[in-house]
C-alpha cells in the first residue's frame, strides 16, 4: 500500500495577500516576503527594480538549496534581469516567474509535494 507523504508540521501557509502585505500562518507581514516551507521573512523589495541577486541572497545562499523559486512580480508578470537568472542558474535553482497572486496560490498547492522550494513575493495593494 502506498502512503501519502505528509507535509511538515511547521510549514508556512499563505492565508491571504493584498493591502500591501500577506497573512502567513496567522501572522501579518506588511510588505514583500520571502517564504520558505519552514519560515517566512520580510523582503525589502517594493517592485521589480529591487529584484536583484543581492536582494534574493536568502534564497541563493540557502542550504540545502531549494529546487526552485516562485517569483511573484506584483500585480502582473514582468521581465527578470538577466543577472538574476544567471545567479539562479549557477546555483541550479529553477526560477519560475508569475504575478504575486499566482505565485502565492502555486506555493500553497506545492506544500503537499514535500519538495524544497521558496517564494519571493512582491506585495500588492
Amino acid at each position: 500500500m502506498a502512503e501519502t507523504p505528509q507535509r511538515p508540521t511547521d510549514f508556512q501557509l499563505i492565508e491571504s495577500y493584498g493591502d500591501g502585505g500577506f497573512r502567513i500562518n496567522g501572522r501579518r507581514f506588511m510588505g514583500s516576503v520571502i517564504v520558505f516551507v519552514e519560515r517566512a521573512e520580510l523582503w525589502p523589495v517594493s517592485d521589480m527594480t529591487g529584484v536583484t541577486a543581492d536582494s534574493l541572497a536568502p534564497v541563493l545562499t540557502a542550504e540545502p538549496a531549494p529546487e526552485f523559486l516562485l517569483l511573484g512580480c506584483g500585480p502582473s508578470m514582468a521581465p527578470v534581469d538577466t543577472t538574476v537568472r544567471q545567479a539562479f542558474a549557477a546555483r541550479g535553482i529553477v526560477l519560475e516567474v508569475m504575478d504575486t497572486g499566482a505565485a502565492a496560490r502555486t506555493y500553497n498547492m506545492l506544500l503537499n509535494e514535500n519538495r524544497r522550494f521558496a517564494a519571493a513575493l512582491i506585495a500588492v495593494a
